[in-house]
């Protein structure tokens, strides 16, 4: 490439001197300076918008120069149209996002000499290079292919955003890859093993719905999908047992799943606790934070490939003695030997502490191997009466003999003698200060969550996964809860579409049980059982707002999710006429003629607007089965939105516009339909979080996992009460607010974030992994 000969600057405008300077191509040819071609790129970058072309140029004015390359130029327009950017003119990110496309467009040409225009010959040179799964030509021949690279749409690719097309590229697509040859490529092994006769039609209505982004694919999936033997399971969650073996091969079972690029939740509950016997000897268990670090070390040292570190949240049962110590095992002080700053902790909650919490009664704290040892009962593994039952039986065999501390060493036949006694609500309060500080521990309704699990008969739900939206059964060893993950984006779904749209991804969902590979023997078995998967939401801000309605619009939430639950539901039932049923559900709540939410027919008739369609669908249950045990969650979507160009999960937009800082530089970030629905959009940095927890609730009584709940405090004064401008919010605020959370029967709480008085600076980062 030669070197530029002239440091001064040609006015776009002065076309006469545009034959003085040469510009250099990508491919390292040097061509004249053809002002026109720039001009025809931008007109066909600002196509539509509500933007002038003439505008864009003049950014331009200062930046040509003999010897620019032709990226320079590109780089220039982007930067040109980003600085423009604005609450008053938010499309130019769309301009930016095109002239990225638009980019990546010419690379392509000229690293492999075509475009779109061969998708066949694409497929096998991945193939041959080992970047595609040779499925692909397995199952299709060249003519298919040949056929299916006629569906392929270039146009689709000018619909992303600037923030949109950045992440779309960097993080999903492979070297000489284009994004609709991406999302063809998920969609013909998405349907690899549908019947022959139909595959080819099935394939084409997954792209077109991937590809016009009304199905948002989890990263693992799009991201993996293409690859051999990858693995497209999103979520995971294990169980330690208490002893060495179980504990290493859980271990090793996280660090395979870290590989893959999924995020697991590993529950330590039963592990023994600090001071408890080991071999007989008194005082000698270091508790559950040793094997906690290790565990953290683990999510470091294998980084997904390089591209993030691990991400694993660690659940612990709020009774289990240790609790006080995993509280502050990411602070700042104490024991730097006993932290763990690179887990994502979660307590696990029954509803009987949460009632003392309310009576600020007593709580105590127990060492799981004492109560296994002198009453026979692991108590991890219960939830609701009969926790509580044991719970009281634990109490009643307390040692009282006095002492000088509140907790108890030694040993007597029948009695609990390593304790600790608490005030509920104090220890409630330290979660809380905790989650100010640092965004966690994340919050798992134990009782909420196990009332809803349609598989009882088959064992129990220890905690949540690593964004608290997907759980079933786990029994250390022999099942580890293995998920996979799609979520509609209602910001382009019409409501006609909706049964049309849950049946896709459904299919899509039930398909890559089969075609994935599982990480370890755990995940496999759990998947054969029970079928978990996930079908969530995102850009329920922009559906409310795009219909003039907002958060406080309950009913319409409602009758949404009704719509959306029903069809995924109906979905997964006609899979099982032609597939079967999962191979749990003789003995489960499906099998009941139970609902979502293992909610009997009743409730549906009291609640349901289409109340007749759900007894119908509860016989059809009965009769033919179901083909999948969960089917709805719905998970954060915080990277992946800004792909799909909608808002996040089912939260209201953070800000109507802001600025998101990235290693490029600040992005520009607003929701889709900002123009027109500018009032209609409740920006969460003042909202009432009590407005999210209703709406949440009102979500997830159709959704039959959980849901990605952030909540997020304005820590400024006057924000939630204009009548006293001096006052801000109070810790009892956010106490009350969380106590809601837990009565209105939403069953996990995800990230507390606070906006910081003055600075409106967020306290904790993002979602790392899982889906998103």
């Amino acid at each position: 490439m030669q070197q530029i000969q002239a440091l001064t600057t040609i006015p776009f405008s002065l076309v006469e001197t545009e034959n003085d300077i040469q510009v250099i191509r990508r491919d390292g040819s040097t061509t004249p300076l053809n002002i026109a071609k720039i001009r025809s790129v931008v007109e066909w970058a600002c196509e539509k918008q509500d933007v002038n072309p003439i505008t864009l140029e003049a950014g331009l004015t200062t930046r040509l120069k003999n010897g620019v390359t032709t990226r320079e130029i590109q780089d220039n327009l982007i930067d040109c149209a980003l600085s423009m950017c604005s609450p008053d003119e938010p499309a130019w990110r769309y301009v930016a996002g095109r002239l990225h496309i638009w980019s990546l467009w010419k690379d392509i040409q000229v690293s492999r000499g075509y475009g779109y225009e061969n998708y066949a010959k694409t497929v096998q040179f991945q193939v041959e290079a080992g970047k595609y799964d040779r499925a692909l030509t397995l199952k299709y021949s060249p003519q298919e292919l040949a056929i299916a690279g006629n569906w392929l749409n270039p146009q689709w690719d000018k619909d992303y955003d600037y923030a949109g097309a950045i992440l779309l590229t960097k993080r999903y697509l492979l070297d000489d890859e284009l994004p609709q040859e991406a999302f063809l490529t998920c969609a013909l092994l998405l349907a690899q093993l549908e019947a022959p006769g139909k595959r080819l039609d099935v394939a084409k209505q997954f792209y077109e719905a991937i590809a016009r982004r009304k199905i948002s694919l989890a990263t693992p999936i799009l991201a993996n999908l293409r690859i051999p033997d990858g693995s497209l399971s999103s979520c995971f969650i294990i169980a330690m047992d208490d002893n060495l073996e179980s504990i290493f091969s859980e271990v090793t079972n996280t660090a395979r799943i870290s590989k893959n690029g999924g995020g697991v939740g590993v529950n330590v509950s039963r592990i023994r606790a600090t001071g408890s016997w080991v071999m007989g000897k008194d005082k000698a268990s270091g508790g559950i934070v040793p094997w906690i670090k290790l565990l953290n070390d683990t999510a470091i040292a294998v980084n997904q490939g390089g591209r993030r570190a691990g991400a694993v949240t660690i659940g612990v049962d709020v009774w289990h003695l240790d609790v006080p110590e995993f509280l502050e095992m990411q602070t700042e002080n104490g024991d730097q030997r006993r932290k763990a700053y690179d887990v994502f902790p979660q307590l696990i909650i029954p509803d009987e502490f949460m009632r003392r919490v309310e009576k600020k009664q007593d709580w105590i704290l127990v060492d799981p191997y004492e109560v296994k040892e002198q009453l026979g009962i692991t108590l991890a593994e219960l939830w609701g009466e009969d926790f509580e039952t044991a719970y009281a039986q634990i109490e009643a065999e307390l040692d009282e003999r006095p002492r000088d501390d509140e907790s108890r060493k030694g040993t007597r036949e029948g009695k609990i003698t390593l304790y600790k006694k608490v005030n509920a609500r104090e220890l409630f309060k330290e979660i809380m200060r905790s989650q100010v500080e640092t965004g966690m521990p994340y919050l798992a309704f134990k009782d909420t969550i196990n009332r809803a699990n349609p598989n009882k008969h088959e064992g129990y739900i220890p905690g949540v996964n690593l964004c608290c939206e997907s759980f079933s059964n786990v029994k250390p060893g022999v099942e580890g809860h293995s998920c996979n993950l799609v979520s509609l984006n209602l910001a382009n779904l019409e409501d006609a579409e909706i049964a049309h749209i849950c049946n896709l991804a459904v299919r899509i969902l039930d398909n890559t049980i089969d075609i994935t590979t599982p990480p370890f023997a755990a995940s496999k078995a759990h998947n054969d059982k029970y079928r978990t998967i996930g079908v969530g939401a995102m850009g329920l801000a922009d559906w409310l707002a795009k219909r003039s309605k907002t958060y406080l619009d309950l009913s319409i939430i409602g009758n949404l999710f009704e719509e959306i639950g029903y069809w995924c539901t109906y979905a997964s039932m006609e899979l099982a006429q032609d597939r079967g049923a999962y191979a749990a559900f003789e003995g489960s709540e499906w099998s009941k003629g139970k609902l979502i939410g293992a909610k009997p027919v009743e409730w549906f008739l009291k609640y349901a607007q289409n109340k007749e369609r759900w007894v119908q669908l509860s016989e059809d249950i009965k009769q033919h089965g179901i083909r999948n045990s969960h089917i709805t969650a719905i998970a954060p979507n915080t990277s992946s939105s800004l792909v799909q160009g909608c808002t996040a999960s089912v939260l209201p937009v953070y800000s109507k516009f802001f600025y998101d800082k990235w290693a490029k530089g600040t992005v520009p970030i607003a929701p889709p339909f900002i123009d027109d629905c500018f009032w209609y959009y409740h920006e969460n940095k003042t909202l009432d979080q009590k407005v999210v927890i209703k709406a949440v609730a009102k979500i997830q009584q159709w959704i039959d996992t959980g849901i990605s709940m952030e909540l997020l405090f304005n820590l400024n004064q006057g924000v939630y009460f204009p009548n006293e401008p001096e006052r801000s919010l109070k810790a009892k605020d956010i106490f009350e607010t969380l106590i809601m959370a837990w009565q209105e029967g939403c069953k996990a709480v995800y990230y507390i974030r606070t906006v910081q008085k003055d600075d409106f600076k967020e306290s904790s980062d993002g979602c790392v992994a899982c889906a998103n």
